[in-house]
C-alpha cells in the first residue's frame, strides 16, 4: 500500500475511535442519564465538557508535535484517551462522568490535530483530496458502527461496556503509529507561548462552558453571565497579546489567507448547524418517538452510510466543479436535508427517515471533505502546525456550539409551551434554527476566488487561466477605453 493510503489509514484509527465514541454516547445518552440519576439534557455536559477540553488543549498540539515528535505525541494521546474511556465505564455519577470525559478530551486534543499534521507533512498537495478521503473512510466507520452497536449494548447489556471497545482500537492505533509513522519533529521549534495558552484556554473555556450550561438551571444566571464575560475578556486580551508575539498558540494572522478564512468562518457556521444533528436526532427518536436505543441507532447510522458513499466521488466532483461552486451549493443542499428532520413525526415511516439521512449524509460528508482540504490550500509548510491548531480549535468549538444551540432551542420550546417533559414537537424548531445557521455558511464560501484550491483539486487549471486572461483583457480594454474617453474630455 502506498504512502497516500497507508498514513491516512493509520491516522484514521484514532479518528475511528474518537468518532465511534461520540456517536455511541449520543445514542446511549438517555440510558446513561437514567442510570446515574439525571436528565438527558443535563448529561449533555458530558458532551460539551469533552469538546471544551479539546478546545482548551488543542492550541498546544502543534508546538508539542514540533518539540517532541509527532509519533510520540500521537501515541501518548491515544493512551490518555483510553484512560478516559476506562474512567467513563467506571463512572457512577455526573461528576465522575464529566471528569472522565475531560481526560478523554485531553487525549483527543493531541490525537486528531497531530494526526492531521502528520498527514499534511507527508502528502503532496496534489494528492491531498484523495488522502483526506482515505483518512475519513475508516473514521466514518465509527459513526456507522457506533449508533447500532451502542444501542445494542445499551438495550441488551449495559451502557458501561460501550466505552471499553475503545481499548483494542487504541492499542491497534499505537502499534501502527510506532511501526509506520516517522518521528517527525521540527529542527528549530518555536518558543512555547505559555501566557497565550492560558489566556486562550480561559477565553475558550469560559465562552464554551458558559454557553453550554445556559438554560439548564445548573448554575445561576449571574454565574453563567460571568463565565461568558470572563471568557470574552480573556479572548480579547489574547488577541492583543497575539499581535505582539512571534509565535502565538492561535495564529489569527493566517486568516489573511482567503481559503483558510472561508474554511474557518464558513466552516464554523456549517459545523454549528450540522454538529447539532448527532445530539438532537437520537434524543428525538428515543424520548420523542419512544424507540429503543438499538432501533434509534439503526436509523441514525444512515447519515454515516451516505457519507461513506461520497468518499469515492469527492475528488472527481471537486475537480469538475471547483471548491467554491461545490462548497456554496452543497452547504445549502446539506442544510435543506437537515431542516427536513423537523418534519419527522411518530407516523413517519422509518424507511423514509433512513433514506433522507443517507442522502443528507452524502452531501454533508462532501462539504466536510472540501472544508478540511481547502483550508490548507494556501498554507506554507512552515505554517502547517499553526494552521492545523487553528482549524482544530475552530472545529471543536463549532460542534460544541451546535450542541449548545440545539439544546437551547429544545429547552426554549419547552419553556414557551410551559411543559416540563420533552415531546417530539419540541425538536422541530431546533432543527429549523440550526439548519438556517448552517445555510449562512454558503455566503462565505462564495467569497473565495473561482480558482480556490485548484492546485489541490486539479480542476482544469488551463481553462481557469484562459478565462482569467480573457477577463483581464476585457478589463484592460475597458480601462483603456475609459482612459481614452477621459483624454478626449480633457482635450
Amino acid at each position: 500500500m502506498n504512502k497516500e493510503r497507508l498514513i491516512p489509514l493509520i491516522v484514521a484509527s484514532a479518528l475511528f475511535m474518537e468518532n465511534m465514541d461520540s456517536t455511541v454516547i449520543a445514542t446511549s445518552l438517555p440510558a446513561i442519564a437514567a442510570d446515574i440519576g439525571t436528565s438527558p439534557l443535563t448529561l449533555k455536559l458530558a458532551i460539551t465538557s469533552y469538546l471544551l477540553s479539546l478546545a482548551v488543549f488543542i492550541p498546544a498540539s502543534g508546538w508539542t508535535a514540533d518539540r517532541f515528535g509527532a509519533r510520540a505525541v500521537f501515541s501518548i494521546a491515544i493512551c490518555v484517551f483510553m484512560v478516559g474511556s476506562i474512567g467513563c465505564a467506571l463512572s457512577g455519577s455526573v461528576t465522575d462522568f464529566v471528569i472522565a470525559r475531560i481526560i478523554q478530551g485531553i487525549g483527543g486534543a493531541m490525537m486528531t490535530p497531530v494526526g492531521r499534521l502528520v498527514l499534511l507533512r507527508s502528502i503532496d498537495k496534489k494528492g491531498l483530496v484523495n488522502a483526506m478521503a482515505w483518512m475519513t473512510v475508516p473514521a466514518l466507520v465509527g459513526p456507522v458502527i457506533g449508533p447500532p452497536l451502542g444501542g445494542f449494548i445499551t438495550t441488551y447489556f449495559s451502557w458501561h461496556w460501550i466505552f471499553l471497545i475503545n481499548i483494542p482500537i487504541g492499542c491497534l492505533g499505537i502499534f501502527l503509529a510506532l511501526r509506520f509513522i516517522d518521528p517527525i519533529r521540527s529542527d528549530n521549534p518555536e518558543r512555547f507561548d505559555l501566557w497565550g495558552l492560558i489566556l486562550a484556554g480561559i477565553g475558550l473555556g469560559g465562552i464554551a462552558f458558559g454557553a453550554s450550561v445556559a438554560g439548564l438551571g445548573l448554575l445561576p444566571w449571574p454565574v453563567v453571565a460571568a463565565l461568558i464575560g470572563v471568557g470574552t475578556l480573556s479572548m480579547t486580551m489574547y488577541v492583543r497579546h497575539a499581535r505582539r508575539t512571534a509565535s502565538p498558540v492561535l495564529d489569527f494572522s493566517l486568516m489573511r489567507l482567503q481559503t483558510l478564512r472561508a474554511a474557518i468562518i464558513g466552516g464554523f457556521l456549517f459545523r454549528l448547524g450540522i454538529g447539532a444533528l448527532p445530539f438532537l436526532l437520537p434524543l428525538m427518536l428515543q424520548v420523542g418517538f419512544g424507540l429503543s436505543p438499538f432501533r434509534s441507532g439503526l436509523i441514525t447510522f444512515g447519515s454515516a452510510v451516505g457519507a461513506m458513499g461520497m468518499k469515492t466521488l469527492a475528488a472527481r466532483i471537486l475537480r469538475t466543479f471547483g471548491f467554491r461552486n461545490v462548497m456554496t451549493v452543497n452547504a445549502i443542499a446539506s442544510s435543506v436535508f437537515l431542516a427536513v428532520c423537523a418534519l419527522f413525526t411518530v407516523t413517519t415511516p422509518l424507511t423514509l427517515m433512513l433514506v433522507i439521512l443517507v442522502v443528507g449524509g452524502f452531501f454533508r460528508s462532501l462539504e466536510f471533505t472540501a472544508i478540511n482540504t481547502v483550508a490548507y490550500a494556501e498554507v506554507e509548510p512552515a505554517q502547517m502546525s499553526r494552521a492545523t491548531t487553528l482549524v482544530s480549535v475552530n472545529q471543536q468549538l463549532s460542534i460544541s456550539a451546535g450542541v449548545a444551540v440545539g439544546a437551547l432551542c429544545v429547552e426554549s420550546s419547552m419553556l414557551i409551551k410551559g411543559m416540563s417533559a420533552l415531546t417530539a414537537a419540541d425538536f422541530a424548531p431546533a432543527f429549523l434554527v440550526v439548519s438556517l445557521i448552517s445555510a449562512t455558511s454558503a455566503y462565505f464560501f462564495w467569497q473565495m476566488p473561482d480558482d480556490a484550491g485548484h492546485e489541490i483539486s486539479g480542476r482544469k487549471v488551463a481553462e481557469i487561466s484562459s478565462r482569467k486572461g480573457t477577463e483581464n483583457a476585457a478589463t484592460k480594454a475597458a480601462s483603456e477605453g475609459t482612459e481614452d474617453a477621459r483624454d478626449q474630455r480633457l482635450g
